[in-house]
């Protein structure tokens, strides 16, 4: 029977997606129609203008087309694999004002790598129209299709019964013991003690189990661990997470660990490398794929000649029924020969990926993920194995009210509090030197995260503070708001941030930033304090020989990296000592974490102390800076 807690508590996230649903398809709306066409471009939403390149047929059998964006080539753009967009033509009308024209039909971004992108078209008219007009442009649409696959799931997960979904689902929401093996214990002695019970816990879990992995823990070498591990004893695994760049990290690790990947889906990161493990780069290089590709053209070719053709159907109906003997060839040989599928949660809802069951489904950065993205791909499977770190990024939610009614809230997060038994927490930590550490590991997970003895000193300079914050609060520094959800800018931060690298720079020297591969992330929660600290530093002579090694983006740009030194700018100034959604400290956990060595805070205390949090830290680095 269904528990009805899990019910009324799957029916309160279905509601809730709906009120997310309905405010972003109205924020989407309202931004077509009233932001500028400028801000869009600015916000990497948009391209504009751009030029058509060549059209064809990929493996997949789909009309594709690239198109190059010809300016504002430095905006990092949300363009990705799987997002719909659609084109539009600007026009001028008597007065000179202009006006955006939308084509009516919506294409599929195929994937997008810096000014380059390849886009499902399909139909010749739209290709056409793009190739040889003036004035198009191509921005981002709304997302029908991923909120579709969650509704769906939430409804099949409701009305699951007598099956192994409803069992996780009624379990998930209890507080029934989850059920284990008996394996005696695999050692690993490459590992850490934490991360080896990590792994054998994954392999004792029956229904489901945890990898908590605060910042540095090493919580991907755990989970290709695991899977390894997994793969000795079943033969097929799913791996999934909320975004393609989560799911072309996770795959290249596998990869490199000498495990089969199949990613069903197109990488972010487009290389040969990304590209050599995808279905459709796979699909192509089958040795049966010339004879498809020769059966595809004769059928494209019959079709033009349907007027003049009197056996055109019995023709018709013979070429196809070969195409899809080599298609389900192709296919089937492909799934047999890989030991993981991966792809995105909403991914796992792939027509590729009909009527396929798994034992194991492991989802990394799965507090990141809305609860009903991770339902798609769980119907799949007979066990979850989660990981992530519910104390860093949450997921994306726009509507104030779904948030404030708990949509943001995981199901990771849901089953470490409901069963605390299956949760390994990772516990040493390789990235940061201790005082950077020190701080996240006592304020988010109760002091029990440590340093790996070899990198807890570690520093650039000697006689160097790890952590420093540069307080602006006796500046001229103010903030500015410059335009709805595009945010702040503080110009006097901005420029005292860039001053602050040039004169550490020149502390460490050139030669030996050179030779070290010294890198550096500058942070900022705001994308247009981002955009600014950009162009100040694209400008700059100074930095010239370094921009390789330096990164500028948000904090969610950041999430799973690091760097050597990090510059945080936190751009809030005023008399109020409003943060705005610098409340949210999970976003601060993923920026202050990012430091290996140097950690560098620019802000205006007397604001930001307005914050119990805030005031801590500043107390902390200024305390670690003074005791030294």
């Amino acid at each position: 029977m269904p528990d009805s807690q899990a019910l009324l508590s799957l029916r309160q996230q279905r509601l809730l997606l709906e009120i997310e649903y309905a405010t972003e398809r109205e924020a989407y709306r309202r931004q077509t129609e009233a932001i500028g066409l400028q801000r869009k471009v600015k916000r990497g939403d948009a391209w504009y203008p751009i030029r058509g390149g060549v059209t064809y047929y990929n493996s997949l059998n789909q009309l594709v087309m690239e198109i190059y964006r010809t300016q504002d080539t430095d905006i990092e753009h949300n363009f990705e694999y799987g997002r719909p967009v659609c084109f539009f033509r600007m026009t001028e009308n008597g007065q000179g004002e202009t006006k955006i024209n939308y084509f009516k039909q919506t294409c599929m971004v195929n994937y997008a790598d810096g000014n380059r992108m390849v886009v499902i078209v399909g139909d010749t008219a739209t290709a056409t129209e793009v190739q040889h007009g003036e004035h198009i442009g191509v921005q981002l649409f709304f997302d029908e299709t991923t909120y579709r696959l969650m509704f769906e799931a939430l409804d099949r997960v409701m009305n699951a019964r007598d099956n192994r979904l409803a069992y996780l689902r009624n379990l998930f929401y209890s507080r029934t013991p989850a059920s284990a093996f008996s394996f005696s214990t695999v050692r690993l002695p490459w590992l850490n003690p934490t991360q080896e019970k990590a792994v054998n816990n994954v392999l004792r879990a029956k229904d489901v189990m945890v990898v908590h992995g605060p910042p540095g823990t090493g919580k991907t070498t755990t989970l290709v661990e695991a899977i390894n591990e997994t793969l000795r004893r079943e033969s097929q695994v799913l791996v999934c997470a909320q975004s393609n760049m989560a799911v072309d990290w996770i795959s290249e690790q596998l990869t490199d660990r000498g495990i089969h990947v199949l990613r069903i889906g197109n990488p972010t990161r487009v290389n040969d490398k990304m590209l050599s493990f995808t279905y459709e780069r796979r699909f192509e290089s089958h040795p049966d794929y010339p004879d498809l590709w020769a059966v595809r053209c004769a059928i494209r070719e019959l079709r033009k000649q349907r007027p003049k053709k009197h056996n055109y159907h019995q023709a018709m109906d013979r070429l196809q029924s070969r195409a899809t003997e080599l298609e389900l060839r192709i296919q089937s040989q492909l799934f047999n020969e890989a030991h993981v599928i991966a792809s995105t949660l909403a991914g796992a809802a792939n027509r590729l990926l009909d009527g396929q069951h798994y034992s194991t489904l492991f989802i990394d950065e799965a507090a990141q993920a809305l609860e009903a993205a991770c339902w798609i791909a769980i119907r799949k499977a007979n066990r979850v194995i989660f990981a992530g770190d519910h104390c860093q990024l949450p997921p994306t939610v726009k509507s104030l009210a779904a948030l404030k009614g708990g949509l943001a809230k995981t199901l990771m997060e849901r089953i470490v509090e409901n069963k605390p038994e299956v949760v390994a927490m990772l516990r040493v930590q390789y990235r940061m030197n201790e005082q950077i550490m020190r701080f996240s590991s006592d304020y988010f997970y109760g002091g029990k995260v440590e340093s790996a003895p070899q990198i807890k000193y570690r520093g650039i300079l000697d006689y160097d503070h790890p952590m420093t914050w540069i307080d602006t609060s006796d500046m001229d520094s103010q903030e500015e708001f410059i335009g709805e959800s595009f945010g702040r800018i503080n110009r006097e931060e901005a420029a005292l941030t860039v001053s602050t690298l040039e004169s550490y720079f020149s502390k460490i020297g050139r030669q030996r930033i050179l030779d070290e591969h010294i890198d550096v992330g500058i942070i900022s929660p705001y994308r247009a304090q981002v955009q600014l600290l950009r162009r100040l530093v694209g400008q700059h002579a100074f930095f010239k020989p370094y921009r390789h090694l330096i990164s500028i983006n948000t904090v969610d740009g950041f999430q799973g990296q690091e760097r050597d030194i990090i510059i945080i700018s936190l751009v809030r100034s005023n008399k109020e000592g409003q943060i705005g959604f610098l409340r949210d400290l999970r976003r601060m956990n993923v920026a202050i974490t990012r430091a290996r060595m140097k950690l560098i805070i620019i802000g205006d205390s007397s604001t930001m102390g307005h914050h119990p949090f805030y005031r801590q830290l500043y107390q902390y680095v200024e305390s670690a800076s003074s005791s030294e």
